[in-house]
């Protein structure tokens, strides 16, 4: 197959730019770069795959409050009147997306106890920082893990209800529209 001098060029750097990556990952080896199937990617997205890996290995572990510069702290939610609780906590959900974290199912939850969250739980947690642009943190204002319920009755579609309701073998709570509807940023998962 003729390859272009511009591609044969381009595929010798990203050969070498590959084997430099596994170099570097080579001391933090684990299953998940062993399950890279090379012969199912180009190089090119293979190399991408790595460096999401290597820079995930490199994040460093800040409380997600520090990640700002200055660090983003809010008022107490008891200092503030409702009105400039909405403010601050819409100007705060913009500045969070802005640093690529998306709160997700939010709107079961008065704007208090959605600020509430970003204050107790969001702003202190130790998450890690990633760089690249095309990674977001996902915060489950739902706790749909830990509790399904809530997004059963506000958040699942009916085939996920239906789903879960034949795996699970439990009666559903009823569908319910939530009540604090809101646009906030969105981002995929």
């Amino acid at each position: 197959m003729y390859l272009p001098e511009q591609s044969k060029s381009d595929e010798v750097d990203y050969l070498l730019r590959n084997a430099q990556l596994r170099d570097e990952l080579d001391p933090l080896y684990d299953e998940s770069i062993g399950r890279v199937n090379a012969r199912a990617m180009t190089t090119r997205n293979e190399n991408e795959f790595l460096e999401s890996m290597l820079e995930w290995e490199r994040a460093p572990i800040l409380p997600i409050g520090e990640w700002f510069d200055p660090p983003l702290a809010v008022p107490h939610p008891d200092q503030l009147s409702p009105a400039q609780l909405n403010a601050v906590l819409m100007v705060t959900i913009d500045k969070l997306f802005a640093q690529h974290i998306v709160l997700d199912f939010t709107d079961h939850l008065t704007d208090y106890q959605l600020y509430c969250i970003v204050y107790r739980d969001i702003l202190p947690s130790h998450e890690k920082k990633l760089a690249r642009n095309n990674s977001y943190l996902h915060w489950d204002c739902a706790n749909t893990w830990g509790d399904p319920d809530l997004w059963l009755r506000y958040y699942a579609t009916a085939e996920e209800r239906r789903i879960w309701a034949d795996e699970n073998e439990v009666e559903l709570p009823p569908r319910e529209r939530p009540p604090y509807r809101r646009e906030l940023p969105q981002a995929p998962l």
